[in-house]
């Protein structure tokens, strides 16, 4: 399935150049240095750009790169705009295609930009008190060293849902960290299971094991042979998300590719998986770094 975190545009031919475009212009060697502020609003760089143009009076750097191929392929992520040229195509014939899609070009790195900023802005602070999401909730957290078991989920003294880890009060940030994931690795299988196997029997299908995955850009897999993959970090998300994901990758197990006959699968046991697939690429899991 494919990941929140790039979208791809490919060209089945090279355009040639209609009208002579704005050219772009070739950049010093980059430095491979991340960007330590938010990328403002008029300017969008990649940190490996190579080249640089105005699309719409906003000043993209992308990264160039020529390879084997038949198309001209633009690929929007978290660093920015990544172009992959046939090395018979000329730059002029690059910039041409950057400007006609020039729209989707920004709209989807305003996008990439805003994910990224939500996800920093989603940051865990690791101490007691911090708040986790959990089911399309929050969870309280809170370092008690008097608990026997570390990873205990009760109701506080409010009332709010807490999770409890015995820990010392001193404990370092990493330590609490990996303490919760445990947890919610634990509660991932657990709810995990019973999803798979509320759904298995529905798609007529059987699944021959679960393993969790901790990938960045990855919610889930199926292989032929009944594996399936999820990821533990859906337990962020409402219960409704996290069945869809389980459902898409059962209905792998009928159809393993996404034709239209695997959404007709996917539909028959969720209706609305448009809708829920779209909610999950809007909102990205906050780091766990």
């Amino acid at each position: 399935m494919a990941g929140w975190m790039q979208q791809v545009l490919d060209w089945l031919e090279a355009p040639q150049a209609q009208r002579e475009p704005q050219r772009s212009r070739r950049l010093p060697q980059p430095q491979h240095q991340a960007h330590e502020q938010p990328l403002q609003a008029d300017v969008f760089s990649h940190p490996e750009a190579s080249r640089e143009l105005l699309l719409g009076g906003v000043r993209v750097a992308y990264r160039l790169q020529r390879a084997r191929r038949r198309s001209i392929g633009f690929t929007v992520g978290a660093d920015g705009l990544a172009v992959r040229a046939p090395g018979w195509v000329t730059l002029a014939a690059v910039d041409a295609a950057l400007h006609e899609k020039a729209d989707w070009i920004l709209r989807k790195l305003g996008e990439a930009q805003a994910r990224q900023r939500h996800q920093e802005d989603a940051r865990i602070a690791w101490g007691d008190g911090a708040l986790l999401p959990y089911l399309g909730g929050q969870l309280l957290l809170r370092i008690d060293p008097t608990q026997r078991r570390t990873g205990q989920c009760l109701p506080d003294g409010q009332g709010r849902a807490a999770l409890y880890l015995g820990l010392p009060q001193g404990a370092q940030a990493a330590q609490i960290r990996d303490a919760a994931q445990a947890w919610f690795m634990r509660q991932a299988r657990t709810h995990f299971t019973a999803r798979l196997d509320h759904f298995a029997p529905r798609l007529g299908v059987q699944y021959q094991s679960l393993r969790l995955s901790s990938a960045a850009t990855r919610w889930g897999s199926a292989r032929s042979d009944g594996s399936i993959r999820l990821n533990w970090r859906l337990l962020h998300y409402r219960e409704s998300i996290i069945d869809y994901v389980v459902a898409h990758e059962l209905s792998h197990l009928r159809v393993m590719d996404h034709s239209p006959r695997f959404w007709d699968v996917v539909h028959s046991v969720v209706p609305d998986y448009a809708e829920l697939r779209q909610q999950l690429r809007a909102q990205p899991a906050p780091p766990w770094d």
